[in-house]
């Protein structure tokens, strides 16, 4: 029996190759739905080792097999294992394995697409980390290849999606909690340069591929997409246009991709979405402000808050007294508390549960694709200095 899964109350892996990747008739079925599903991890990174140590945690959930091109990461990756897992260096290899059910792809960004492509042509399910696909054309060939394999379950790694106190809050502002929604706020700062040591120069990209257009969406697509992912959700829709600026301003060491954005997104209804990521001021952290005509709700990474439009104390019942002033804190609004798994714990469990019963994941490849699409429209917006106009063909549902 694995350790109890945890409760919160309250609160250039590989090169890519040429094989075809929609060759049909590979789908994979699931027959051990009542006992183990067997996961694979490309990629054992940082995130890579991390959702390792989740799935730890979870029973009826093993990791079986992991790869790397960087021996150190690779010999990292299976020693975070728990149990017995298979090396490789190259992800073809891993695919060929009859025995894993699934796979974790934690590459760098470029490689997502292409690698989550021939997992499901290899007839494995997929949890593909966000951002989803880099590029227009990689969004959308991953999109058709999850269709021709619609048997297989795909779910992309916005773990936000997965959070119950975030669904809890998404519900509320529905229902119509802060009234006609106004603005969003949403900002991640951090005080870190991002960079790995790199004990030969050769290695330089493959550590530090965040730093490089090539292979990554910097900020947008590492943090601000967790965020973007939320406000899509909660109104609906996807945004008509954005405008965005940003630079390196601060870390002065070579890098290509950006150590502060900006980003402004208009949305149909009128609502406009504000994202700021920070390189080198941490002040508040990760937070989304909702702003409606009745109230303001703020999240951070675990706790919820709302305040009331005129701040203005609630009434409800507290010990049995009708209209008695719910808890208040003038600076802290009123909290909003369920209980609810730790967000990456969650979405992994919900993967799980996702193949076993042959559900749709509620973060999935539509809503990753969406989400994709809008990173994409930013970094063209910051680095063209222009205003981007949604695609043409832009939602999926």
């Amino acid at each position: 029996m694995k350790r109890r899964e945890f409760i919160i109350k309250g609160s250039m892996t590989t090169a890519a190759i040429s094989t075809s990747a929609f060759a049909m008739g590979k789908a994979f079925d699931f027959k051990n739905a009542n006992e183990t599903l067997n996961i694979g991890v490309i990629g054992t990174g940082d995130r890579g080792t991390g959702l390792t140590h989740n799935i730890n945690t979870i029973d009826d959930f093993n990791v079986i097999a992991c790869c790397d091109v960087l021996p150190f990461r690779l010999e990292n990756g299976l020693k975070t294992v728990e149990g017995k897992a298979k090396g490789y260096k190259d992800y073809r290899s891993l695919l060929d394995n009859k025995d894993i059910d699934a796979i974790l792809v934690t590459t760098p960004f470029n490689m997502h697409s292409k690698v989550a492509m021939d997992a499901l042509d290899a007839g494995k399910h997929v949890y593909c980390e966000k951002t989803m696909a880099k590029g227009y054309a990689a969004i959308d060939n991953l999109v058709e290849m999850a269709k021709q394999y619609s048997s297989l379950t795909f779910q992309t790694g916005h773990q936000y999606h997965s959070s119950r106190l975030y669904t809890h809050v998404v519900n509320l502002i529905k229902e119509g909690k802060i009234g006609k929604i106004a603005a969003f706020e949403c900002q991640w700062n951090r005080h870190g340069n991002w960079r790995r040591s790199v004990q030969s120069p050769e290695f330089e990209k493959l550590i530090n591929w965040r730093m490089y257009r090539e292979f990554s969406g910097g900020l947008a697509a590492e943090l601000c997409s967790h965020q973007i992912d939320f406000v899509n959700w909660v109104l609906g829709e996807t945004p008509t246009q954005v405008m965005g600026t940003g630079g390196v301003d601060y870390w002065k060491d070579g890098r290509e991709t950006y150590d502060n954005i900006h980003l402004i997104y208009n949305y149909a209804s009128g609502v406009k979405a504000k994202f700021t990521c920070l390189t080198s001021n941490a002040k508040d952290g990760y937070q989304i402000k909702v702003m409606g005509d009745k109230g303001t709700i703020v999240l951070n990474y675990a706790k919820v808050w709302f305040y009331p439009e005129g701040g203005k104390k609630e009434l409800g019942v507290v010990d049995g007294v009708s209209g008695a002033t719910t808890k208040w804190n003038k600076n802290l609004g009123f909290p909003i508390e369920i209980e609810h798994k730790e967000p990456s714990l969650q979405a992994l469990v919900d993967f799980r549960d996702n193949v076993i019963a042959n559900k749709t994941p509620i973060s999935g490849i539509a809503t990753g694709a969406n989400t994709a699409k809008c990173i994409q429209m930013g970094l063209d917006a910051m680095y063209n200095n222009e205003i981007i106009k949604a695609p043409s063909f832009f939602k999926y549902s």
